[in-house]
């Protein structure tokens, strides 16, 4: 995958780390303390992390000994956008599907108003 949106969605794919992410809104996060819900090994939760580092999610930082796990909201900037784009559409063609469904409500007859 060479653009981010597509590492984006790729690394949201996963519900552990949809959870992770959706952990993260509250405050940075160390491994350990992202791993302590799952019955999984820190190595598991290290590759979770590295795919939504790779994507651009979360970043790594070091803080004394402590090295917290960050999220990167600006990220979801580009995945908004890229969703908002779509939905426009969507709702255009609902609009346009709408105008022919009321023309063509105008249009009925009285003996096909009365057979409805």
């Amino acid at each position: 995958m060479s653009d981010q949106l597509s590492r984006v969605f790729a690394a949201l794919a996963d519900p552990t780390r949809r959870d992770m992410v959706a952990r993260l809104t509250d405050a940075d996060a160390t491994v350990g303390e992202l791993a302590a819900p799952y019955a999984v090994s820190m190595q598991a939760v290290s590759k979770h992390l590295k795919v939504l580092e790779d994507a651009g999610l979360v970043t790594r930082t070091r803080d004394a000994q402590r090295r917290p796990v960050h999220l990167e909201a600006e990220v979801f900037d580009l995945m908004t956008a890229w969703i908002e784009r779509y939905r426009q559409r969507a709702e255009e063609r609902y609009q346009r599907l709408d105008a022919v469904l009321a023309e063509l409500d105008e249009t009925k007859t009285p003996m096909e108003e009365t057979a409805s």
